[in-house]
């Protein structure tokens, strides 16, 4: 049965939760703001890498020569890699990346690298084995760290016998929906992107001098195109993962609102009850001293 202080203590409890949950709520509309300011700043970089590619493909087209090769390797073997997160209280978060990555996994994934605790503990909950989990950051400024740890991951992934076909799963948001799965081709560039920047051509009446070796320049612009790509992902991973949280926030402090109500009226009729309880035993033994007969 419950008592005056057992209310008074539920309530207390029920105060502290909302205190936390308002804290989470701030903490993922900063970061929600923080992670896309990040992707928008990073879409600027992206803009500059292709139109070195351009450059380099038109003065390739000029000589007569086809489209570079953007991997090294032509096997049948692929790699996947899904970011998901480290931490709860997000949802469906990382059972909706986790879905979408398992139908991309088959017999020709070579390697399988996870961003994220929680999203690799459900992949190995299906049977996947983890190749490499990489650990989220806890800020913008760790996301440059990360992309880089991936990138030599995916080096050594594509080293003898490699192999010749890299992507990425993770969540974005889109429009009202907070978590929506995307697919990314990371290697090779597909052709079709290609061509293209060839079609588009260069923006000025002349294409600049290129000084550095055209194999050297164009590995380093597949890895700078791999590198943005990677960081836009990752950025907008976070975004969705903390929108999905606040999201969940919005809900608890909805639902804590109500259940606080409805503490608040058990506590002031049990209050009254006391009350009543209380003047009628006064009331008793004044009676009871009063009458002479007793």
């Amino acid at each position: 049965m419950e008592t005056l202080e057992t209310l008074s203590e539920m309530l207390k409890t029920t105060g502290d939760i909302q205190s936390i949950v308002r804290t989470m709520k701030s903490l993922s509309a900063v970061s929600i703001r923080q992670y896309e300011q990040a992707e928008a700043a990073m879409s600027d970089y992206e803009q500059t890498i292709d139109l070195g590619l351009t450059a380099l493909l038109m003065k390739r087209r000029a000589r007569g020569l086809s489209l570079p090769k953007t991997t090294s390797k032509a096997t049948d073997e692929d790699a996947l890699i899904v970011i998901g997160s480290d931490r709860g209280l997000c949802g469906r978060y990382n059972e909706i990346v986790a879905q979408e990555a398992e139908t991309h996994l088959s017999g020709k994934t070579a390697a399988l690298g996870v961003v994220g605790a929680r999203t690799a503990t459900r992949l190995e909950a299906s049977a996947y084995q983890i190749d490499r989990l990489f650990l989220q950051p806890g800020s913008v400024a760790g996301l440059r760290t990360l992309v880089q740890s991936i990138i030599v991951e995916i080096e050594v992934w594509t080293r003898d016998p490699g192999v010749s076909h890299v992507r990425v799963v993770h969540n974005r948001r889109k429009g009202d929906a907070h978590a929506v799965p995307v697919v990314r081709d990371l290697l090779p560039i597909p052709e079709a992107y290609l061509h293209g920047l060839i079609s588009t051509g260069w923006p000025g009446p002349g294409l600049p001098f290129l000084r550095a070796d055209p194999d050297r320049l164009l590995s380093w612009l597949v890895r700078q195109r791999l590198f943005v790509l990677l960081y836009r992902s990752l950025a907008e991973a976070l975004a969705s993962e903390h929108a999905t949280r606040l999201s969940a926030m919005q809900n608890a402090e909805r639902n804590i609102e109500e259940r606080q109500e409805e503490l608040n009226s058990a506590y002031r009729r049990k209050r009254q009850e006391t009350i009543t309880r209380e003047l009628l035993d006064v009331v008793s033994g004044f009676e009871a001293v009063s009458d002479p007969e007793r």
